[in-house]
């Protein structure tokens, strides 16, 4: 039986969640301090402290009680987390379309010579993973 998904998590989440991917486990005056650095404006302590207790009700961070400060790192990964909010947000910008996404994000802004070869390797290792699959899928059919 697999477990749900975490939880689709707001703005303000998503922000601590980028604190705590990019330096690791902090406690909340780290964060809050990460936060007011990235805002550009000062965040109230207990605001950070309030989304964090929050967020760990909702599964998205876990809480170390050990020290007097509690520290706290996040429960889910940044990839997969990536995924989550993509999907749904391509389900509901492009009707859970690809290629709408990809031409808008293309037809949209001036794409380097270099992030083009990019995306010509990643279609490249797509189309190989696709047809490894298909050949896979043959063979149990």
């Amino acid at each position: 039986m697999s477990k749900a998904p975490p939880p689709k998590p707001t703005d303000s989440e998503l922000e601590i969640l980028h604190v705590l991917w990019q330096h690791g486990p902090a406690t909340v005056r780290v964060i809050n301090d990460h936060l007011s650095q990235r805002r550009q404006a000062e965040v109230g302590y207990t605001t950070t402290l309030k989304i964090l207790q929050l967020m760990l009700e909702k599964g998205l961070v876990r809480r170390d009680d050990a020290d007097r400060s509690h520290v706290y790192r996040a429960a889910v990964r940044e990839q997969e987390t990536q995924g989550l909010l993509l999907d749904k947000f391509v389900d509901a910008a492009f009707g859970g379309s690809a290629l709408k996404l990809v031409m808008q994000a293309l037809g949209s802004r001036q794409t380097s010579a270099d992030e083009l070869a990019q995306i010509r390797r990643l279609l490249n290792d797509i189309e190989i993973q696709n047809s490894t699959a298909n050949s896979d899928d043959d063979e149990h059919a």
